[in-house]
């Protein structure tokens, strides 16, 4: 038996059609990008995304107000914002003039001493306001019920126009002198507890409306320039806090007269099961006229 072995070899046989829509077919040698181009497909580069850092503007913090008497710091005051308005005009912000970075405000009209100190802010001409000086007046006393000393805000003083002022009353701005005082809002505003009061109706301050934001002020026993720790104004029966105490002890007598309720009339019911029953016995002129009365 005889076996022809036919060796052939091996041939590609490649068909180019003439069809244009088998021309636009991918092959290796027209990627899908070639085949897309006709049509005005383009393949879009990948986005190239750069980082960027957020950079906050450096905000120079409001500058701590000092006042030296004998090369010795006496008083140390600082707010976040100091604005003043008279009747409904536009509201007058001192906060830069007193406390930033260029304030020129000027205190050399301030005094210290043992008892008493006065811390003078002379603004100059200011808008339409000619001369305005603001004075706050501070007193330290000695109290034998508490057995220290406590330094008080007396009163706050707005000069202007040079002959003009406006008094407020300080109510209730105290602290133990060792102490700084501090308050979020010392103002002569309703809506922030009036703690400055007109010195009386027929007074200009009536007009006037003044705000510390932030308030912190020390006035006696300064030591390195530095507050001391601060004595807040804040107290902890706050009017919502009062509000929600009384509406609780409300609910709590509703619940207790509901539980009160519950029992009596649990105690009610056992009564009534073991209630006997009575029987009243006849009489014997009742039993006769049965009988005579068949």
């Amino acid at each position: 038996m005889m076996i022809h072995c036919v060796s052939t070899d091996a041939v590609s046989l490649h068909s180019h059609s003439s069809s244009p829509e088998e021309s636009y077919l991918p092959t290796p040698e027209t990627p899908i990008r070639g085949v897309l181009r006709p049509y005005g497909w383009h393949h879009a580069a990948p986005h190239r995304y750069k980082r960027r850092l957020l950079q906050s503007a450096n905000s120079t913090p409001y500058s701590l107000l000092n006042v030296a008497h004998n090369g010795k710091i006496c008083i140390l005051f600082r707010a976040k914002k100091l604005a003043i308005r008279y009747k409904n005009h536009t509201i007058v912000d001192l906060t830069e003039r007193a406390f930033g970075p260029g304030a020129l405000v000027d205190t050399r009209g301030s005094v210290c001493s043992k008892d008493k100190a006065t811390l003078s802010l002379r603004f100059g001409d200011v808008e339409d306001l000619r001369g305005l000086v603001i004075r706050l007046q501070m007193s330290n006393t000695f109290y034998e019920s508490a057995g220290q000393n406590w330094f008080t805000l007396d009163s706050v003083h707005i000069h202007y126009n040079w002959t003009h002022e406006a008094i407020f009353n300080a109510t209730e701005v105290y602290a133990p002198a060792t102490y700084s005082y501090h308050c979020q809002h010392v103002s002569s505003l309703q809506k922030y507890d009036t703690l400055l009061v007109p010195s009386s109706h027929s007074d200009s301050a009536a007009n006037w409306h003044i705000t510390f934001t932030d308030f912190q002020i020390q006035a006696f026993n300064v030591q390195s320039g530095r507050f001391a720790s601060a004595s807040d104004c804040a107290t902890f029966f706050t009017p919502a806090i009062l509000m929600g105490l009384v509406t609780s002890m409300i609910l709590l007598l509703v619940l207790a007269y509901a539980v009160h309720m519950v029992v009596h009339l649990k105690h009610i019911d056992r009564c009534e099961e073991n209630k006997a029953t009575v029987y009243f016995p006849r009489s014997t002129e009742a039993e006769c006229t049965d009988k005579n009365n068949p």
